[in-house]
């Protein structure tokens, strides 16, 4: 993008940051922010779950040589406790976590492994209506022979809310392809106020959770819990599909990578050399290597090998067949 926009606004960023694997992203996160996106002023928030109550029992704590240089760059660290979800699901921080987040101030959550690449607050984001990463595989439902197809299980679940679910539909897609039903990665989504969107998304996730529809009882919801709840927040809130422009977030703006060989294989020259140019700074290197995926790939060179192994004009359709050549070729790291 060229210029500065007249649409920039003030808004948090969210991110979850925790012992082990989320911490280092959380740190290589922060800095790419502050790299790409100068003009960004908002709160630069790291949720970090607390020791307690579904976490009790496990060292969440960010390792001390990571808080600090998540402070250095400006992050402020926020703590929240895990009532429902925690260790038994992981992916129920992001949920949880907006519960402790500034009422009424408009925030994007992002997943910790993805890197900014671009200005963010060029974004034309209208906060009133949410959306959510379209980057995604038709992972859920499941498809069973003689089970519900896709339209009778995502009603299902428009009916338990009060939702409406026609209105729901990508129209332009044929019935019974999945891509005519709502449906987002978690990667990032936003909204105008994170407790009111943490609070039904937290409403919904515990009552698919604990009492399904029948509909469902073939379905699998971990890891999916939070993606088969995420639509039915963002419809019920007023959001859909693509409500800022395609292209800027999971494109120009920002790289949901998932993990470090997954980013050396598939994504572009442009993004590799990106992360390389951030990671490099010796004050981030000598804490970033000490969490051994990004010591190999990054910094001993293992990713440019990995890479080398896929022709990323023509890479495989699916994500499962890049996953199996990494590891057959020993490059699965994470």
């Amino acid at each position: 993008m060229t210029g500065r926009a007249q649409h920039s606004q003030d808004f948090n960023i969210v991110i979850i940051g925790q012992n082990g694997r989320l911490a280092y992203e959380a740190l290589l996160f922060v800095a790419s922010l502050r790299a790409h996106s100068p003009a960004f002023t908002g709160r630069l928030l790291v949720a970090e779950p607390q020791a307690e109550a579904k976490w009790s029992g496990t060292d969440t704590r960010l390792p001390p040589h990571i808080r600090d240089g998540l402070e250095e760059y400006g992050a402020e660290i926020i703590p929240f406790v895990a009532h429902h979800f925690g260790a038994d699901y992981p992916y129920g921080n992001k949920i949880e976590a907006l519960l402790a987040m500034p009422k009424g101030e408009p925030f994007i959550f992002f997943d910790t492994d993805t890197l900014i690449t671009g200005e963010i607050t060029d974004i034309p984001f209208n906060f009133a209506k949410p959306s959510a990463s379209m980057q995604r595989e038709d992972t859920w439902p499941k498809q069973e022979l003689y089970g519900p197809g896709y339209t009778q299980t995502w009603k299902s679940l428009y009916d338990k809310f009060g939702l409406d679910f026609e209105s729901s539909l990508d129209l332009t897609k044929p019935d019974e392809f999945w891509e005519r039903y709502l449906y987002f990665n978690a990667g990032w989504f936003f909204y105008e106020c994170p407790q009111r969107f943490g609070a039904t998304f937290l409403e919904y996730a515990l009552a698919i959770r604990d009492d399904a529809p029948e509909e469902l009882i073939c379905q699998p919801l971990d890891p999916w819990l939070d993606q088969v709840a995420l639509p039915l927040v963002v419809h019920a809130l007023g959001g859909g599909r693509n409500t800022i422009p395609h292209g800027l977030l999971d494109g120009e703006v920002s790289c949901h990578y998932r993990l470090m060989p997954l980013l050396y294989a598939r994504e572009s020259d442009r993004v590799v050399d990106l992360l390389e140019q951030v990671a490099a700074p010796n004050k981030l290197k000598k804490r970033l290597k000490q969490y051994d995926p990004f010591k190999r790939m990054i910094y001993q060179g293992r990713g440019r090998k990995a890479r080398a192994l896929f022709d990323q004009n023509n890479l495989p359709k699916r994500e499962a067949a890049i996953r199996n050549a990494l590891k057959r070729n020993g490059f699965w790291l994470r």
